[in-house]
Order: structure tokens, then sequence, then C-alpha cells
């Protein structure tokens, strides 16, 4: 599949050098920055406001040459572009129509034709703007709905033929500043992506409140919402234009141009308008909202060539990971407080002032006691009401064992220390079993034992089990049903496992220190495993990646697959694009591809433990609980999922 048919249309901004009131400077100014986007692969570039005259024009508006020139060059532009049959661009500039009547206009045009003409609703006139000395506002004005023969008007969307889902609508500069930007009404029409050819002039601190409105409101319409802004071409006699150009999806700067260079600058990104009809869906305030009656104009695109491979968007490799250590920190600390203030609610509901809490030595069961830790101190509740039991059994290894005694005593804890093994092997006296046969049973077993000692030892001491499963965990099934499955309160359920690293790191340093901060810095590193298996000559044969594949990788499917609802086609161009160059671990086509199958299979295959997890806050946008995020048929089939990733193997394997 092409990047057009999973979703993808390449945009950029374009802020070209001009001349003030030289329209023939400004036409090939803006032709070069069109055709250089072009060469880019971009199919839609968006130009700044008026830019074929000027912005700061002023009284030259008065001018009838200057006017019918610019009607003159906007002809031109088009025919000189006509051979770019893959691009169209927006582009500003003055429209007179024959009543008189002069308006703040920007044309769409692509393939020869000049598509339509949409002018600007909102005109400032204060401090530096005096837009009403020269323009009429589009705002409730009685429109024609077409001018020289060109559709006109503010309930235009254009539709670019060849690039499924994306419907382009504009609003112009001072529009977006609105108490009730149009973009919100012509989102709800069905613009995918909003076009907003600027002329705003720069000041201090004006730069991050104009990039804050820009992502904002990308947010609120669900869109793409690509800006576009004049440069230091314009005049300085009262104000400097800086040229802050920004392409903006749902919440999310993708690219930005830098501000204050005299020569062209362009901003290009592939925006995701398949992920954005995912997120219209999915949102019952859109998807409910009355839908405005809105004019479609066709825009004749030639079908697009770049492909998924070649995505100019950054895709992160831990989407649950800010790459930014700051926003990191910042997200550790929040997310610990929703989860202890989760068990917090629930220790204070049912009165209880004890818990009980297998500690393996693990990261898991390590968040989760430093969160009861956490809860414990919230509610003025002495440590020792957490009884954290260590239950090594056949495949337990020292460096865990140790770390779980070190770490209960360094918190102040109730320890308990229960070997399992000698229990393991009644059970399989009683059922028949050969211990030497390491399969299902050996493994659950032991599981299941430890599940019976926190629960009967909570009966004990009037407490409940906090179990320690992560989100990851529930999207594979990788849990023993009726083991560690279950528990009174599940403080892990909205952590995937990529993500529980960094919280115990973010502890280990901010929140606790002295020995208890050496001993969480050491469990950080140390592999993942449930140690179920015998140790061979004292070490660790068992590792879980070695069976259902690296955890970076599931845990990117997870995001792509429940939080945007991805075919795995896309998901696998996306892995591709993440773990296929730049640093850390790269992964194969294979791997990726054996990875997506375990992790569909799994996820259909293990959505009865899900329908019957227990209680568990929500801490991210991903979620699995059968009460909220994720209600899924226990009884689903994966044969639609898995066909496709058959045929993307036979095709990776034929290429």
């Amino acid at each position: 599949m092409s990047a057009a048919e999973l979703g993808f249309i390449r945009v950029a901004v374009a802020t070209p050098e001009l001349k003030v009131a030289d329209t023939a400077f400004n036409a090939a100014a803006v032709e070069a920055a069109i055709r250089s986007a072009a060469g880019e692969g971009a199919a839609l570039v968006v130009c700044p406001e008026l830019c074929v005259t000027g912005y700061t024009a002023g009284d030259l508006f008065f001018s009838d040459h200057l006017i019918e020139e610019s009607w003159s060059v906007l002809r031109r532009l088009t025919a000189n572009l006509s051979e770019l049959s893959s691009v169209a661009a927006v582009i500003g500039l003055p429209i007179r129509l024959p009543d008189g009547r002069l308006y703040n206009c920007a044309a769409m045009v692509g393939n020869g034709l000049v598509a339509g003409i949409v002018p600007k609703q909102y005109l400032p006139n204060r401090a530096e703007f005096y837009e009403d000395r020269w323009f009429v506002r589009a705002l409730g004005a009685q429109l024609p709905g077409e001018v020289g023969g060109v559709p006109f008007g503010t309930d235009l969307l254009f539709d670019l033929a060849d690039h499924p889902w994306a419907t382009v609508a504009i609003e112009i500069c001072e529009d977006l500043w609105a108490v009730e930007p149009p973009s919100g009404r012509l989102a709800l029409g069905g613009a995918t992506i909003i076009a907003n050819p600027s002329g705003s002039p720069e000041q201090l601190g004006k730069a991050p409140y104009r990039r804050d409105l820009v992502r904002q409101q990308s947010a609120r319409c669900l869109a793409a919402y690509l800006y576009a802004g004049s440069g230091p071409g314009e005049s300085t006699m009262d104000v400097v234009f800086g040229g802050h150009s920004l392409i903006a999806e749902n919440g999310t700067v993708l690219a930005e141009t830098s501000r204050f260079s005299f020569s062209t600058e362009l901003a290009i990104a592939d925006v995701d308008v398949r992920r954005l009809l995912h997120e219209r869906q999915m949102n019952s305030s859109f998807a409910n909202a009355p839908a405005p009656l809105l004019r479609h104009i066709h825009v004749p695109l030639t079908a697009p060539t770049e492909q998924p491979s070649d995505l100019r968007r950054p895709v992160a490799r831990f989407p649950f990971v800010p790459a930014d250590p700051a926003q990191r920190s910042t997200n550790c600390e929040e997310i610990f407080a929703i989860q202890a203030t989760g068990l917090a609610k629930r220790l204070r509901h049912t009165g209880s002032t004890h818990s009980t809490i297998g500690i393996s030595g693990g990261l898991d069961s390590t968040l989760a006691l430093l969160v009861i830790a956490r809860a414990f101190d919230t509610l003025g509740l002495d440590r020792s009401g957490i009884t954290a039991i260590t239950m090594p059994g056949f495949g337990t290894t020292d460096r865990t064992y140790q770390n779980a005694l070190g770490l209960m005593k360094a918190l102040g804890t109730t320890m308990r220390e229960i070997p399992i093994a000698a229990a393991v092997r009644g059970h399989f006296a009683d059922i028949g079993h050969d211990e030497n046969d390491h399969d299902v049973v050996y493994e659950n077993a032991q599981a299941r034992e430890r599940t019976q000692i926190l629960m009967d030892v909570a009966n004990e001491i009037g407490g409940f089990v906090v179990g320690t499963g992560d989100l990851s965990e529930a999207a594979l099934g990788w849990m023993t049903f009726n083991g560690d499955h279950m528990s009174m309160y599940h403080v892990n359920s909205g952590v995937p496992k990529t993500l529980v690293r960094y919280l115990v790191s973010w502890a280990a340093d901010a929140v606790f220190d002295g020995e208890a901060s050496r001993i969480l810095h050491d469990i950080v590193d140390t592999p993942i495993t449930p140690e179920l298996l015998p140790l061979k000559d004292g070490v660790l044969e068992q590792k879980t990646e070695d069976t259902v594949g690296p955890y970076e990788l599931h845990d990117f499917f997870l995001f792509h697959v429940i939080r945007f609802g991805s075919r795995p086609t896309k998901v696998f161009a996306l892995a591709r694009h993440a773990f296929q160059s730049g640093p850390g671990t790269h992964y194969d086509d294979a791997t990726i591809l054996r990875g997506l199958e375990v992790f569909h299979r799994r996820l259909f295959a293990q959505q009865f433990k899900r329908s019957a997890m227990p209680d568990g806050p929500k801490v991210g946008s991903v979620a699995l609980s059968p009460r909220g995020d994720w209600r899924m048929p226990s009884d689903a089939s994966a044969a639609t999922w898995l066909s496709e990733i058959a045929a993307l193997r036979d095709r990776v394997a034929v290429g």
C-alpha cells in the first residue's frame, strides 16, 4: 500500500521571500516555494496571507492596478503550475467583487484550475491592524456563490483527488484568533485539514502563544492544522514579521519553520488523516455534533508516489515514554500519583489498614510495592501494615531474592518469606504431574500457589491483595489465569512494560534514597522474567522476551492497534520507520512481522483473561479494562488480521 492508501498525505507550509506590492517578484517566489515543496513530495502547500501583494501594502489596496494585477498573477501562477498535477496550493490575495467590495482572500489552486476562493471572516482593527480600512468582513455578509466562474464563499471544502479522507478547509489569520474560529464548524462539516494563510507579526512572547493556539485548535478540531505566516520581507515600518509557519496534528506540532529568515522557508510533514477520522469516530462529542451543509469542491490531483518508508513525521519508538527527560519525569510523577490515589481510595472505602503483595525482585512487583508505600503514607498509615511476601520457587535467582528482601526492609514493610517448592511438589503429586515436565502446568502451578498464599494471608491479617501485572502483560495475556491474573486491585493495570522501568528509575531518584534507591536501580537493570523454570547451574534460563518477543515492539503495537485502530499493514510501516533508523536497537522485517503476529494472536486469544480483570486505574490514553476502554468479545476471531500479516510476509519475502 502507498502512504496515501494508509491515510497519509504530505503537506507543506511556506514562507516565501517577498517585496511589498511587487506582484511579479512575489509570484515568482511563491511559484518557487510551491515547486520546491512539490519536489519533496508535498501534495498540498499553504502560502501566507496576501502573499501576492504583501500583507502590509496599506492604502495601496485602494489601487486598481494592484488589485487587478493580483487576479492576473493568480491566473498566471495557476497556469505555470499546471504541469505539477500532484500538488495543490493555497495562495493569499485581495479579491474585488463586481459590486466593488474588496475581500482578503485565499485561493485553492491545483492541476491548472482555481478550484475556489475563500474570504476572511474576522478582520482585526486594533493596535497595528487596520484591515477594516481596506477590506469587507465576510462574516454575516451576503456572498455570491462564485466570482468569475470560480466558487466563492466561506462554506467551501476542497476534496483532494487520490488522497482518501483529505478534505481541506480554509480560514485566514484572525479567523483562528476569534472566540469561535470558523475551523470548528468546517471540521464538523468534514474538513480533516485546516489551512490558515496568516500575516501575524512578531512581538515578545507571541511565538509560543501562536504555537499553542495552532496546536490546541488542531486538537479541538481533531484535524491537521497548516499555518503559514508572513516573513520579514513585509514592511517593517511599524512591526516585524517573523515567518513563523507550523504544521500540527490533533494537538501535536509535527514541523515548523525557523523565524526571521529573509530566504524562503518550508516546513514539511506527513499528516495522518486516517488517524484523525478514527479519533472523530471514537469521540462522541464530535460524532454527535450537527454537521453543517457545506459545498465540496473536487481538486483533480494525480496519485502520489511516496511510500510509507519515506514518511516525514516523527514516529516514536516508545510511544508511552516521552523522549524529553523533563516531560518524562513530569509524566512519571503524575502516573505515580494516579496509581497511589486510586489505591488510597480503595483502602479508605474498604476501611483496610493492611494489604498483602508478592515481591519477586522484578520491576512490576517493585513498582506496585512503591505505590502501596505512597498510598499508606498518603493516608497516614504505618507501612508495617504492608505485608510483603517473597515466595521463592524453582526459578528464583539470588539477585532477585536479595533485592526483594532488601527492598521490603528498606521500605519498612512487614516481611515474610514463604517458599513454594514443597507445596507445589505436593500439588504435582496430587494431580500426578511429573516435576521434570516443565510445561504450562509446571509454570502455572507456581503462579497459582503464590496467589493462594497472598489471598489467604490477606484474610488472615484483614487486608486485601494488591496485584502487580502491567498493561503489556494484559494485552498479551502473559499472566496465569486465577494466578497472578487475580487480586483485589491491580495498581499497574494501566502502565505498559516499557514505562514501568522508567517509573521505577524515576522513583529511585526522585522519591526514595539510600539503600532503597540503590536496590531500585539494580532492579531496573535486572532482565524481565517470571522465574518459573529451574535455573541451570544457578543461572537464569527463562527470559520473557525470548518467548513472546521484545516488549519494545509489543508496546509499539499496543499503542497503534488499540489507540488508533491501525491495521497490520500500517503498523508494520510505522514500525519500520521507527525501528530501522536512528539510535537504539534495530529490528529487521522478519522480527517485526513475527512480533506483529504474536501480538495479534495473543490479543485475541487472551481476551477471556481481560474480561475477568480486577479493578485498576487508567493512567494514559490506552487501557484494556473490560468495563471501560476495551470491550471485545472473548471469542472474536483474529483471522482477518492474521491474513493481512501473512500477505505482508509474502510481499516482504518477494521484495
